[in-house]
């Protein structure tokens, strides 16, 4: 069973409908009980990084995150929630995120002339052999839609890259916590490949 985090900040329904057309059980809840019981997490996410974090606080998801995490259970930030669970993001300042990673979330900078927000398709530079692109090719395609993006403190985590204008470290991987900045509910066949690789993911190996 796989639970998706419900604080009413998320991309809920369409990681509930990959999954299943997948074959993949999984629950929308804010059950603490349910999420621990489950084989693995997804915190999506979707909006501004100040109220996406006071919506956690508010349903003390931001405990259970970190509950998920310090048991070394497999989770899965998307979008807004990749940059959850770092420290804080140029978006909100003085906001403090989950802390469970290292880097900064910074604003897209103006001066390549490109619209912000990035929204489409981007290709991905994959690296430092990342477990959720397990099968998938080197500049294969998927779908962003973000004014923010993470410049990881640690090299070694960041698994893919993309460029828009600026560099963004577009998918993160340590120890049992993975996190996209692209929606790879959203991302076609390569997407649910992605998903699939997450789901399938040994709970030892994850740790």
């Amino acid at each position: 069973m796989i639970a998706i985090i419900d604080y009413d900040a998320g991309n809920l329904k369409s990681v509930e409908k990959a999954l299943a057309s997948l074959g993949y059980e999984s629950v929308i809840t804010r059950d603490r009980q349910e999420i621990l019981r489950a084989d693995k997490v997804i915190l999506p996410g979707v909006g501004a990084f100040g109220d996406a974090m006071h919506q956690l606080k508010k349903y003390e998801m931001d405990k259970v995150v970190k509950e998920v995490a310090a048991e070394n259970k497999p989770l899965l930030g998307i979008c807004l929630g990749l940059q959850l669970l770092f420290e804080g993001s140029e978006e909100s300042e003085g906001v403090e995120g989950l802390g469970l990673l290292k880097g900064s979330i910074v604003r897209f900078s103006d001066e390549h002339g490109l619209k912000i927000p990035h929204i489409g398709w981007n290709s991905l530079d994959l690296k430092n052999n990342g477990r959720l692109f397990r099968g998938i090719s080197d500049g294969a395609y998927v779908y962003f839609v973000h004014s923010y993006y993470l410049r990881a403190q640690e090299s070694e985590i960041v698994k893919a890259t993309t460029t828009y204008g600026d560099l963004v470290d577009a998918s993160v991987e340590k120890d049992s916590i993975f996190a996209c900045q692209f929606h790879p509910e959203k991302s076609s066949t390569v997407g649910l490949s992605i998903l699939k690789n997450f789901a399938e993911l040994d709970t030892q190996e994850g740790a």
